[in-house]
């Protein structure tokens, strides 16, 4: 018997993955990658965001353009949504 504490479960293979209902697949382009914020910006110490949250130490801040705009759902704004993104390296 194996016993693993604090294992992520194994990812399935692309293909066996079941499309949620509503998914949309929206083809993007990455524009460019930055480290995460690292507390207060500014001399002023005001940031432009509404929540006081910390970024994710080794996260990663990616910037996409969708360039097509009308793919993307009319309340994205409002709404909430998860997004997956899937990387495909260029040949």
């Amino acid at each position: 018997m194996e016993i693993i504490v604090g294992a992520m479960p194994p990812i399935r293979p692309q293909n066996q993955k079941v499309p949620q209902k509503g998914s949309v697949v929206i083809d993007a382009q990455l524009l460019h990658v930055r480290p995460p914020r690292r507390g207060i910006a500014g001399p002023s110490g005001m940031e432009r965001r509404d929540k006081q949250a910390n970024d994710p130490q080794r996260g990663r801040v990616l910037t996409i353009m969708v360039p097509d705009a009308t793919a993307l759902p009319q309340d994205l704004d409002s709404a909430k949504y998860d997004v997956t993104i899937r990387l495909i390296r260029r040949t």
